[in-house]
């Protein structure tokens, strides 16, 4: 099997193993984000989802990721591995921090195209329900299919797919340039030198989880405001771009404001970016 085809493989089995882990995280977080006023925290946003819609209310919006997890995650490390061949001196060569940091960044730009729809997606159907009166609770979108439906139809298309874009590319270029930089700095140091295909799958699991906490803690605001604009009232706008909610956000509600759902994205980022590392690596090492 070539190298593609293994990055194919193993970036699909890691990014379903991170989705599982990391859903019930993601949807805490995105609510905490678009919905500050009615929850408390984070402890509170949850009790207030399960009592409303059972614990399936964790899982809501995973249909979108989970259809395209396949892609995106192939499409992650497809890129990377390919500009890791792309930069090296010679076949088997060990790239250097600074070059990893660069796959990352390429890589992050590649994916950004895949995630605005899917988050977008994601982000309506996790604040789907909203309060009609007291007593009723109203659906506003049947299925990830139905928001996608309701977009094209009624907020301009296929552009409204990727409302948020430019904080999305913000996001992932930055984002993954720091994770997988980090992941093999941290691999790097655990095994003594360049060599890391010996490292255990403890190790693996440690540095796939601290890769993921520096994605978040690099580029969090940007993921707030892109959350801001995707659930964002397309007839009677709040924002008129990213600058515009960055500013708003930072005026209404100081820097805190940026930082909503901080707690739930770090807690998802490190179990859940564990589970993808280590998914990814036991896989390719099956392939050979």
């Amino acid at each position: 099997m070539g190298d593609v085809a293994k990055d194919l493989a193993a970036g699909t089995v890691g990014g379903a193993a991170q989705l599982v882990v990391g859903h019930p995280f993601d949807t805490i977080k995105v609510k905490l984000q678009s919905q500050p006023p009615k929850y408390a925290g984070a402890f509170d946003a949850v009790k207030q989802t399960i009592a409303a819609e059972g614990a399936g209310g964790l899982y809501k919006g995973m249909g979108a990721p989970l259809a395209t997890v396949a892609a995106f995650n192939a499409v992650l490390f497809t890129v990377r591995g390919q500009m890791e061949a792309l930069l090296r001196s010679e076949p088997g060569a060990t790239l250097t921090i600074g070059q990893q940091v660069i796959c990352g960044a390429g890589a992050g730009l590649a994916v950004s195209i895949l995630a605005c729809p899917t988050e977008l997606v994601k982000c309506r159907l996790v604040t789907w329900f909203h309060c009609s009166s007291a007593a009723t609770v109203a659906l506003k979108y049947g299925g990830p299919m139905d928001v996608a439906k309701q977009v094209l139809r009624s907020e301009g298309g296929t552009r409204g797919l990727f409302k948020g874009l430019v904080p999305t590319m913000a996001r992932e270029i930055p984002g993954n340039a720091a994770m997988f930089g980090v992941y093999e700095l941290l691999k790097q140091k655990m095994a003594g030198g360049e060599d890391t295909s010996k490292l255990g799958r403890g190790s693996l699991m440690l540095a796939g989880g601290l890769a993921g906490a520096s994605f978040w803690g690099s580029v969090y605001p940007t993921d707030v405001v892109k959350s801001a604009l995707q659930v964002d009232d397309y007839s009677k706008p709040k924002y008129s771009g990213s600058m515009d909610a960055f500013r708003k956000i930072l005026a209404a509600e100081g820097v805190k404001g940026l930082y909503k759902g901080f707690g739930p994205a770090m807690g998802r980022s490190i179990p859940a970016n564990a589970a993808c590392f280590l998914a990814y690596e036991v896989t390719k090492s099956s392939l050979g």
